[in-house]
C-alpha cells in the first residue's frame, strides 16, 4: 500500500468511525446521563492520545500563551461540543444529527471568510442556499407547518445545528496551533484540559453513581466510542491532514451521515425515511459546493475534522 493510499484509508477510517459515533452515543445514553457518557468517553479518548505521543516521542511543554489558547480550545471542542450533541442526541435521532452536523463545512466555511479572509464566491453562495433547505428538510421531517417548529419537537435538531457551528468555530481557531504543534499533541492537550473542565460538572450531579448501572451494552458503546472515535479517529484524521491537501480529507467528512443512517437502521431501527435522504443528499451538495475549491494559486486552507 502506497503512502498516499495510506493517508486516505487513515481519513476514510476516522470518518466510518465517526459517522458510527452517533449510534454509540444514542445507545449509551439509554443508560447515562450525556455528562457522564463525555467523561468516560474522553477519559479512555486522553490515554489512547497520551499512548500515541509518548510512543511518537513528541511530548513537550507549551507556553503559557498557548496554554490558555488550548484551554479555550478544550472548553470548545470537548465540553461544549460534546454536551451539544450528546444532548441533543436525547431529543432527535442518530440520522438526523449525523445529517446536520454535516453543515459544519459550510459553517467554517463562512467562519474563514469572516476571519481568515478566505474566497466565498457565487458556488459557495450557492451551495449553502441548498445545504440550508437540506436541513430545513431534515428538521422538519419534510412537513411545514407551526405545529414542526414546536419545541421541545425540534430541540435535539437545533442543538445539532448548533454544536456543528461550535465544530466549525474550533477548525478555524485551532488552525494557528496546528502551526505550532504537532496535530497529535495538540490534540492530546485540547482533550485532557477538556475532559478536565467537564470533570466539575460530573461530581456536582454525583454521576458516577450511574456507572455500576452501566450493562455489557453500555461499556462496549462507551469503548468504542473512548478508543476509536475519542482516541484512534483523531490520530488518523490528523495523520493523513499532515500528509495529503486539507480540502482533500475534508471530503471524507461526507460520508459521516450516510455511515449513520446505515448503522442507525441495522442496530437502532431506525426509519430511513425519503425524506430523511432527500434533505441529508441535499445538504452533503451543498456542502460540496461551499468547499469545493476555487482555481487560485494562493487559496490557503482551512482543516474541517469531525466528531
Amino acid at each position: 500500500m502506497s503512502s498516499e493510499t495510506l493517508n486516505r484509508a487513515q481519513a476514510l477510517a476516522a470518518a466510518v468511525f465517526w459517522g458510527a459515533s452517533f449510534v454509540a452515543t444514542k445507545a449509551a445514553l439509554r443508560e447515562i446521563h450525556p455528562v457522564t457518557l463525555i467523561v468516560l468517553r474522553f477519559g479512555l479518548g486522553v490515554l489512547v492520545l497520551a499512548f500515541a505521543v509518548w510512543r511518537m516521542g513528541i511530548f513537550r511543554k507549551v507556553t503559557r500563551r498557548d496554554l490558555v489558547t488550548l484551554a479555550v480550545l478544550g472548553a470548545i471542542s470537548i465540553t461544549i461540543h460534546q454536551g451539544l450533541q450528546a444532548t441533543g442526541l436525547e431529543f432527535t435521532s442518530a440520522s438526523s444529527m449525523a445529517w446536520l452536523v454535516a453543515l459544519s463545512p459550510v459553517f467554517t466555511a463562512i467562519l474563514a471568510l469572516l476571519l481568515l479572509s478566505e474566497p466565498f464566491g457565487a458556488i459557495k453562495i450557492l451551495g449553502l442556499a441548498i445545504a440550508f433547505a437540506g436541513a430545513v428538510l431534515v428538521v422538519t421531517k419534510g412537513t411545514f407547518s407551526s405545529e414542526t417548529l414546536r419545541l421541545p419537537s425540534t430541540t435535539g435538531d437545533l442543538l445539532a445545528t448548533a454544536s456543528a457551528l461550535n465544530w466549525a468555530i474550533f477548525s478555524v481557531a485551532s488552525k494557528p496551533m496546528l502551526k505550532r504543534l504537532p496535530p497529535t499533541l495538540m490534540m492530546a492537550y485540547v482533550m485532557f484540559i477538556g475532559w478536565l473542565l467537564t470533570l466539575p460538572f460530573f461530581a456536582m450531579g454525583q454521576n458516577w453513581n450511574e456507572i455500576p448501572r452501566l450493562t455489557i451494552d453500555g461499556w462496549l458503546a462507551i469503548g468504542f466510542l473512548g478508543i476509536f472515535c475519542s482516541g484512534l479517529a483523531y490520530i488518523f484524521w490528523y495523520a493523513a491532514l499532515s500528509n495529503i491537501e486539507a480540502s482533500q480529507v475534508a471530503a471524507f467528512i461526507y460520508i459521516e451521515p450516510l455511515v449513520t443512517v446505515v448503522v442507525a437502521a441495522v442496530l437502532l431501527g431506525e426509519p430511513i425515511t425519503i425524506i430523511t435522504l432527500l434533505g441529508g443528499v441535499t445538504i452533503l451538495v451543498g456542502v460540496y459546493l461551499v468547499n469545493k475549491p476555487i482555481a487560485r494559486p494562493a487559496m490557503s486552507e482551512v482543516r474541517i475534522a469531525g466528531d
